[in-house]
């Protein structure tokens, strides 16, 4: 008689049990499929935040010898540049090779801007596109645009997360005969099946990821979560390794992985659409014409 466990070894498709973790991996990939693309694609893009935002921010080299303006030059040039408003005032740099920061009235605006502190040229606007293009993402990946409330939502996501991986797990998982087979891929084969072996296999090489990644996510976005569980230390460890700001190897590599999520999202909606959705409109396409030809 061949137990359950020898039956999960052997051929765990036919178990109940696993039918029921793939239909709760299944919906919940397909309701949490577009948060994962958002939230992956945007916490890729943030992983060098902090040295795109040094290279981007405005320094100035002044020529060999030359002192930098007084504020009040400074804000003479400003009101020359900007006739139709008024400088409201001037803020000096702290650091050598910095621009001074000008607060300008214009009409029922405040505007800042950066000028030059050896020509009194104006520099543009304080915070360049890509440092705002920035902000915007972190925003999105933290809160969803939403404030307090997008990050309890963005909390639940890194929930669905974690159990998609625990769920993922046990689907995935072919029998002692095929497992080897699970962690590569055919590039040969047809298109359905290749997706279905790219999913398969990017899920096994990057499971720790998207699990660290989801418990740490539930750990931010509700502090205090796990305080009863672990100890501070790892609590500290879990939240380096959800950003992965070791060294410029492991931001790479943090950067490139976080996409995994996104691309486990769209090969498991492939996957859904070959194996549900286009048989369903194939079945009523078929239906339609055989009510046509009957009549």
């Amino acid at each position: 008689m061949t137990t359950p466990w020898r039956h999960w070894l052997e051929r765990p498709q036919s178990l109940r049990v696993r039918k029921a973790f793939f239909q709760i991996h299944l919906w919940i990939g397909i309701i949490a499929g577009l948060y994962l693309v958002a939230v992956s694609v945007s916490g890729s893009a943030i992983v060098f935040r902090r040295e795109i935002e040094k290279r981007v921010h405005k320094s100035v080299k002044g020529p060999s010898g030359r002192t930098t303006l007084d504020p009040e030059e400074v804000e003479r040039r400003a009101q020359r540049t900007y006739t139709s408003g008024e400088v409201l005032s001037v803020i000096a740099p702290q650091k050598p090779g910095r621009p001074y920061a000008v607060i300008l009235a214009m009409g029922d605006q405040r505007v800042e801007r950066l000028f030059d502190p050896y020509t009194g040229a104006d520099l543009g606007d304080p915070r360049p596109v890509a440092d705002r293009v920035l902000d915007m993402l972190a925003d999105l990946h933290d809160n969803l645009f939403s404030g307090l409330t997008g990050r309890t939502l963005n909390g639940l996501g890194a929930l669905l997360l974690v159990l998609m991986s625990l769920t993922g797990a046990v689907i995935w998982w072919p029998g002692i005969k095929n497992w080897r087979r699970s962690t590569g891929v055919d590039w040969r084969a047809r298109p359905a099946r290749l997706n279905w072996d790219l999913h398969s296999a990017v899920g096994f090489w990057c499971y720790l990821f998207v699990l660290i990644w989801g418990i740490s996510g539930l750990q931010l976005c509700f502090p205090g979560t796990f305080d009863f569980f672990v100890s501070s230390e790892v609590r500290h460890w879990l939240t380096a390794l959800h950003f992965g700001r070791f060294n410029a190897v492991t931001e790479a590599v943090w950067a490139l992985a976080g996409l995994v999520p996104a691309f486990l999202a769209v090969t498991g909606g492939l996957m859904w659409w070959n194996r549900f959705l286009a048989k369903k409109i194939r079945r009523r396409r078929d239906r339609r014409a055989s009510v046509v030809i009957a009549r």
